[in-house]
């Protein structure tokens, strides 16, 4: 049996596999809600200097939009063992994108999706570094692409749910943040345990720990989504306490797995709209 907590609270990871607790799953359920056309996708690849290796992306344009405007944009990471198709093949987002609220649409938002290896979103031992290849490489692409990028939201699930609070963290740009059942891990030895590529040492782990500088959140409007029976629901709950602004975390029936990630997606889009528009 495996236990650990997080201000008080204890979590236990008995009979939970590592499939579960990264977020792997193979089934999802997607919801019902009045909607829009999609607007366009476009796809490509570049070799990243930041990660060392070829990446791919995904740009999903908000409906009645296409390449050559310049909506806001938010970045999304996605989890583990996963690229930057899963957010709309298997989430769906663009749908949550096209979304109708009272017969409205959300204020349009470019959703940019890329590759982030398994990474964790942070700089590895051997210069792997996701965080550099956004800020420095696809937000270059963006602006190429007429994108606004001076102010930008982050959205991510699991390990990107973490990516998303850290990038937040680390850039003066993200003004707007949302994480799903962020994948944050109380200490290192258990991080080891349960998902050992997560981080190169316990310095590394201590380096890129979002609860450590949580204080840099305030300056970003925060939305965070968790399950209650979810294995990181102590982070989350720690979260609430950190970010003082209870309405900020919001905890709900469901578990660690694309089911939920794809249900909070029409309000996570909405959230994200209202703030960066």
């Amino acid at each position: 049996m495996l236990s650990f907590g997080i201000g008080g609270t204890a979590v236990l990871l008995a009979g939970v596999s590592a499939d579960l607790v990264i977020g792997r799953s193979s089934e999802t359920v997607l919801p019902h809600f009045p909607h829009a056309r999609p607007g366009p996708r476009v796809s490509g690849s570049f070799y990243s200097r930041a990660r060392r290796q070829t990446v791919g992306w995904t740009i999903s344009y908000p409906p009645g939009h296409a390449s050559g405007d310049a909506p806001p944009v938010c970045v999304v990471l996605h989890g583990y063992d996963s690229d930057h198709r899963y957010a709309f093949t298997t989430l769906d987002l663009q749908t949550a994108q096209a979304q109708l609220v009272n017969g409205k649409p959300l204020a349009p938002v470019v959703l940019a999706s890329i590759d982030g290896g398994d990474t964790y979103w942070h700089r590895r031992r051997d210069g792997d570094d996701p965080i550099a290849m956004i800020l420095d490489e696809y937000l270059p692409l963006l602006a190429d692409r007429h994108l606004e990028t001076h102010k930008i939201a982050v959205l991510g699930w699991s390990m990107g749910g973490y990516g998303s609070l850290l990038l937040a963290e680390l850039s003066g740009i993200v003004t707007t943040v949302v994480a799903e059942r962020p994948a944050i891990w109380p200490s290192y030895e258990v991080a080891q345990s349960v998902n050992s590529t997560a981080f190169d040492s316990a310095a590394e782990w201590q380096r890129c720990s979002v609860m450590a500088r949580s204080a840099a959140l305030q300056r970003s409007a925060v939305r965070v989504d968790c399950g209650l029976s979810d294995p990181f629901l102590p982070a989350s709950q720690a979260l609430e306490k950190v970010l003082h602004r209870p309405s900020s975390v919001n905890l709900s029936p469901g578990g660690h797995d694309a089911t939920f990630w794809a249900g909070r997606g029409p309000a996570q889009l909405r959230f994200i709209a209202s703030h960066l528009a």
